[in-house]
């Protein structure tokens, strides 16, 4: 019997890691994880998949022996991975044999046929001494020779045994084979040799009746025997055994069927039914997987005890599980995953088809590839098995998906231990001065699939040693910003940084570069935020990408959705750039699940400018983020509103009734202004201020408690909150938004107000131009004007793009420090570019509406900058410039080239792209003199 000391540490030491990652307090400077190693343990598969015949139908059922991997189904050839369907096919009538460690069919050829209706193999197992594969399913007959529903197959000769001859009246949908050799089956038969067998029958090693009858009353859909012999754990659709209460589960006598362990009243709800069960002799657990309908039925995981039948633990992640296999303490399932919300995990959104856990924890592990769903019901993944072949071990997956990992591939795939592959993602990385001597470097952790523990390098100035190297856990759903602070700084001075991630065997690409200007002083209105409290504090400081940094302790980083407008001005508080919403689809969220429980006081402080009649969610906590589906909330609480005549509300969800106490206030904030807006709720009850005054009050404490997401700039409202505005995301601008986890007071709330005007540090102010003209010329097409939405540079066949940007003079008693261009990379497929390409001074004519390749203009033999490795595209990159050259340019117009010698082009976007986000941005920053 396992030690209850074991089974508790590793449990809460699973869950203690899931909290870690929910509630975000891994940071750079706190990190003490271990190195990343190639897999995070105890995942034991990569997330690579392996080249792999496919077949042209879906595979229902898999089993291993002897290196062989057997896959049964309703299909008629296999084909090569890579091959289109139709193209390079084989013949393989409902069954084939592959060898697990090439993917390529063995030779082995059976053909499962009926005479009418559509055949099909549902289920196999292997003997105990792996010399006889089992086959049952829908057919009558195998190459031809009569068969019921069950065959016997010699695995040495890829022959059906003679004499073995049961016959099943109806589909054998699950099998396993016991120590003694009997063969256990469900399905829809109710005979079995023509005795009654209702749903469960066993027959011999010959294929005779044996007396196993657990009598149940609607079809089998799983078993197992025990690792000792002695009781077969059955599953299904049924809801008595032998006559007694027990849904989709049951335990019986190995011999006779009698029912030994019930499970009744609820224990598998009964919209639900058990689609698959393994057992596991190490850990002593078996295993069951549910297939529900409906948010409150079952379609998780279920972990029981051989000794005691018992639950150890329930997964209840909504997705139906089809399928399960254990590999070294990990429990592996095949299923469409898509909302672990009741488990404390991520909520409703894009389904995933393969999952990992340890035996011990129903924590989701760092192991993550994917198929789609597929074609059938659908549901993705339908079996899964392990092989172990030439010293390597492999997990084999079948079902009716047509893709993995977005590469096509239909109904097979598989994974092997060892090598591990596949780069981290390259983390996004945000930069401030935030006070003098720093420069506060923050990232978003990057996303492996089969490794949650990474290692991150920052390097600075473009040095080939990084300045710092931690590590930091994170999960698809859980992406912890990481922070580290270089006070190796000067003010005035600007600094640029970049970061890879690694697994310890694979390194990401380094990130696009992030730079500032080093501070002499700190921003009065942020220190007095952060001395406040805040706990999320979005300043909105990028240039562009989906990461917005967490100026405060707590790294509470967040991700712009849909690419709103950055680094917008005039904003609402000096020194720091706002955020411009399109009142349609574009908002931020938190990365991270965040723990609200009522009646916690907290406030939410933000400011806000627009002429919008729509109105909009300026901030509120909803239970959804976004991802593919599910994208808007179906709870949301602590709302922060503007009604559609311009009016502020904030109200709160008391529970889940219907009870919506809320504050709006009678004037309208809709004139084109900047707003201070803070709404507080603690024991004295609501607060609502507008630019530092208080504008109303309401006596409720209460809120609603759930499990969420902060969100700002939209969300869904339901019809219930009152003055709900006609559109529910807001069209303007957003700067300065924090949460605190108490209730300001009226004199912090005036002081932040009146701090927002306060005059900016010396010897950091940035500007950010876009492009006055821009264009570029083809070698090609020597007479045509190319003004449109890209920027192309090469050395052969040329092309050469020119920028122009009119640039201001330095503020009074300051001077250039840095300069940089920030741009983005076309979505055309040939936008990357492993060439070098230079900016250079034009010295020549040109307007955008007429320059060729004939009358381009004449350019300097100086270069202001040089482009590397901008290989990827859709991606944002900086290039830094000559500060000095460009410091003797200041206020006047200035042309830039963009050239190659190379062969390799590079596209950008122009000024001209649809969002402002992806224009070719100058930055300069200016310091003291």
């Amino acid at each position: 019997m396992k030690g209850p000391g074991r089974l508790g540490r590793s449990r809460c030491g699973a869950l203690a890691a899931v909290l870690a990652l929910a509630s975000g307090v891994l940071s750079a400077a706190g990190a003490v994880a271990p190195p990343a190693a190639a897999l995070t343990p105890p995942v034991g598969f990569t997330a690579d998949h392996l080249s792999t015949y496919q077949t042209n139908g879906i595979v229902w059922a898999l089993a291993e022996a002897n290196g062989v991997v057997y896959a049964g189904g309703t299909f008629s050839n296999v084909r090569p991975a890579g091959a289109p369907a139709g193209t390079g096919t084989t013949a393989a009538v409902n069954f084939a044999a592959l060898n697990a460690a090439t993917g390529a069919p063995t030779g082995c050829s059976l053909s499962f046929t009926r005479s009418s209706g559509t055949a099909t193999v549902r289920a196999l197992a292997v003997s105990p001494d792996k010399s006889t594969l089992y086959a049952g399913g829908y057919f009558s007959a195998v190459n031809g020779a009569s068969a019921n529903g069950l065959v016997a197959i010699d695995t040495a000769t890829c022959r059906t045994r003679p004499g073995f001859s049961p016959d099943f009246s109806a589909t054998v949908r699950a099998l396993d084979v016991a120590p003694n050799g009997t063969v256990y089956a469900g399905g829809d038969f109710q005979s079995v040799n023509g005795q009654t067998r209702r749903f469960f029958g066993a027959v011999t090693a010959a294929g005779a009746l044996t007396a196993w009858n657990p009598d149940a009353d609607a079809p089998g859909r799983a078993l197992k025997a025990t690792p000792d012999g002695q009781s077969a754990l059955i599953g299904g659709d049924f809801f008595t055994v032998g006559g007694a209460d027990s849904h989709a589960l049951a335990v019986t006598s190995a011999t006779t069927g009698a029912l030994t362990r019930a499970y009744p009243g609820g224990f598998i709800p009964s919209t639900a039914v058990i689609k698959d069960i393994v057992t596991d002799s190490a850990s002593d657990g078996w295993y069951a997987a549910g297939e529900g309908r409906g948010g409150a039925s079952f379609d998780g995981r279920l972990a029981m005890e051989l000794d005691s039948f018992d639950q150890r633990w329930r997964d209840t992640c909504q997705g139906a599980t089809q399928a399960l296999r254990v590999y070294k303490s990990v429990l592996y399932a095949g299923s469409h995953v898509h909302d672990c919300s009741t488990m404390g995990g991520f909520p409703n959104q894009a389904r995933k088809h393969l999952t990992a856990q340890s035996v011990d924890d129903p924590a989701l592990l760092g192991w993550l590839p994917d198929t789609n769903d597929g074609i059938g019901e659908p549901v993705g993944p339908r079996a899964l098995t392990v092989a172990s072949r030439d010293g390597r071990d492999f997990l084999w997956v079948g079902g009716e998906f047509t893709t993995v990992n977005g590469v096509g591939q239909q109904a097979l795939t598989r994974f092997a231990n060892t090598p591990d592959t596949g780069a981290p993602a390259a983390p996004a990385v945000s930069v401030s001065a935030p006070r003098a001597g720093q420069v506060k470097v923050s990232w978003r952790s990057s996303h492996d699939l089969d490794d949650s523990l990474l290692t991150y390098r920052v390097y600075r100035n473009g040095g080939a040693t990084p300045v710092h190297t931690t590590t930091g856990s994170s999960l698809f759903y859980s992406r912890p910003q990481l922070t580290y602070t270089d006070t190796n700084v000067v003010a005035g001075q600007t600094y640029s940084y970049r970061i890879t991630a690694s697994d310890g065997t694979n390194t990401s690409g380094l990130s696009a570069t992030a730079s500032v200007t080093a501070a002499s002083t700190a921003s009065p209105y942020q220190e007095r935020v952060l001395a406040d409290g805040a706990g999320l504090y979005w300043r909105y400081g990028e240039a562009s990408g989906a990461f917005a940094a967490d100026a405060s302790a707590a790294d509470n980083g967040g991700v712009y959705m849909n690419t709103p407008t950055y680094r917008s001005t005039p904003s609402a508080v000096a020194g720091s750039p706002a955020l411009t919403l399109n009142g349609t689809d574009e908002y931020v969220y938190s990365d991270r699940m965040h723990r609200h429980t009522s009646p916690t006081p907290y406030s939410i402080e933000t400011w806000f400018r627009t002429t919008s009649t729509s109105g909009g969610q300026l901030v509120g906590y909803g239970n959804r983020v976004g991802f593919a589906q599910g994208h808007t909330s179906s709870i949301a609480d602590k709302l922060v509103y503007l009604t559609s005549d311009g009016r502020l509300a904030f109200g709160v969800q008391i529970g889940s009734s219907t009870s919506r106490p809320t504050i709006t206030t009678g004037a309208s904030y809709n004139d084109g202004d900047w707003h201070h807006v803070v709404a507080t709720q603690g024991p004295a009850g609501m607060v609502l201020y507008v630019d530092g005054v208080a504008v109303g009050t309401n006596p409720a404490t209460g809120n609603r408690s759930f499990n969420g997401y902060w969100r700002v700039g939209g969300d869904a409202m339901s019809n219930a909150w009152p003055n709900r505005p006609a559109s529910t995301y807001l069209a303007g601008q957003i700067d300065e938004t924090a949460v605190y986890p108490g209730a300001l007071t009226a004199a912090q709330v005036a002081a932040h107000h009146d701090l927002a005007d306060a005059t900016p540090p010396p010897g950091g102010t940035t500007v950010t131009l876009a492009p006055a003209e821009d264009a570029y010329v083809n070698g090609v097409a020597v007479n045509t004007t190319y003004n449109d939405s890209q920027l192309a540079s090469r050395g052969s066949t040329p092309y050469l793009a020119y920028l122009r940007y009119s640039l201001p003079a330095a503020p009074p008693g300051q001077v250039l420090t840095g300069a940089r261009i920030d741009f983005r990379t076309s979505s055309d497929a040939t936008a990357g570019s492993t060439d070098s390409h230079t900016l250079v001074p034009v010295t020549g004519a040109w307007t955008e509406s007429a320059v060729t390749y004939n009358t381009r203009p004449a350019l300097s033999a100086s270069v202001l900058g040089t482009i590397t490795d901008a290989a990827s595209v859709s991606t944002d990159y900086s290039v830094e410039l000559n500060a000095t050259a460009l410091g003797g340019a200041l206020g006047s117009a200035y042309s830039l080239a963009l050239t190659s010698s190379g062969t390799d082009s590079l596209r950008i976007w122009s000024s001209e792209a649809s969002s402002a986000a992806y224009r070719p941005q100058l930055v300069l920053t200016f310091g003291a003199e």
